[in-house]
């Protein structure tokens, strides 16, 4: 497989635009995370398990701003195709079970390793690590919300995710920059996007190897199905510990 034609510099998508979608999913995240737990009665600076209705309008609003940076930087600046611009489509018919197996050993192989050497310093890094996950599931009460849960984790997040990062900011770095830069520049950025410290190297490793799928292939499917196993294969691992 041979790497895509990387957009030509000063023609192409800009990541300031990125950075400006970004920073309009924040706002509204924080708008429909306040309206919606207010309305359920959640106290956002509890630092309790977040109910799956918070955790919706949480990521809900950060998606608006994600995706309408895609599309508008697609129409103003691109061909007005998600496909041809940043990869969007069904792609091959191994794309996601082949990402799904490089999602799953990134999970059990990659971070493990990645972390063992802390974890024999600091005893307390385990835990660190669950937390984020543990916040999200913690709320979670039957299959109900355990699926909307996984719809919104396993299935929103990797697509949003790899068409913002891998589609747009990876593409926008691989117009101005060497590709080694553009690679490792989204994947910082996409690590730095979740605010979590104690994961911050391992969102970064797991960033390199969905830009590596993504640049490779042209396509964000086989990066789309190694999310998508990485992010459930995390909550089905905490749910099943409680």
């Amino acid at each position: 497989m041979s790497a895509p034609e990387a957009p030509v510099s000063g023609n192409g998508w800009g990541i300031g635009g990125a950075l400006l979608g970004f920073a309009a999913g924040l706002v509204l995240a924080a708008v429909t995370t306040s309206v919606v737990a207010s309305a359920t009665g959640y106290r956002l600076s509890s630092g309790g398990a977040l109910p799956v209705a918070v955790t919706g309008a949480d990521v809900g609003g950060l998606w608006v701003g994600l995706v309408g940076a895609v599309v508008l930087s697609s129409r103003l600046r691109g061909t007005g195709d998600l496909g041809r611009d940043f990869g969007w489509g069904l792609g091959r018919w191994w794309d996601v079970p082949v990402g799904a197996a490089i999602g799953v050993a990134s999970q059990y192989v990659l971070i493990p390793l990645l972390y063992f050497p802390i974890e024999r310093v600091d005893h307390h890094l385990s835990r660190q690590l669950g937390q984020p996950v543990q916040r999200d599931t913690g709320a979670v009460h039957g299959l109900g919300s355990m699926v909307i849960l996984l719809l919104l984790l396993a299935a929103g997040a990797p697509m949003v995710e790899e068409l913002f990062f891998r589609g747009l900011v990876l593409r926008s770095l691989l117009g101005r920059t060497p590709v080694p830069v553009a690679l490792v520049g989204s994947a910082l950025l996409f690590a730095l996007a979740h605010f979590e410290a104690a994961q911050f190297a391992g969102l970064a490793a797991f960033g390199v190897v969905l830009a590596v799928l993504a640049w490779r292939t042209g396509r964000l499917t086989p990066g789309i199905g190694a999310h998508a196993a990485f992010n459930t294969v995390a909550v089905l691992s905490v749910v099943h510990l409680r």
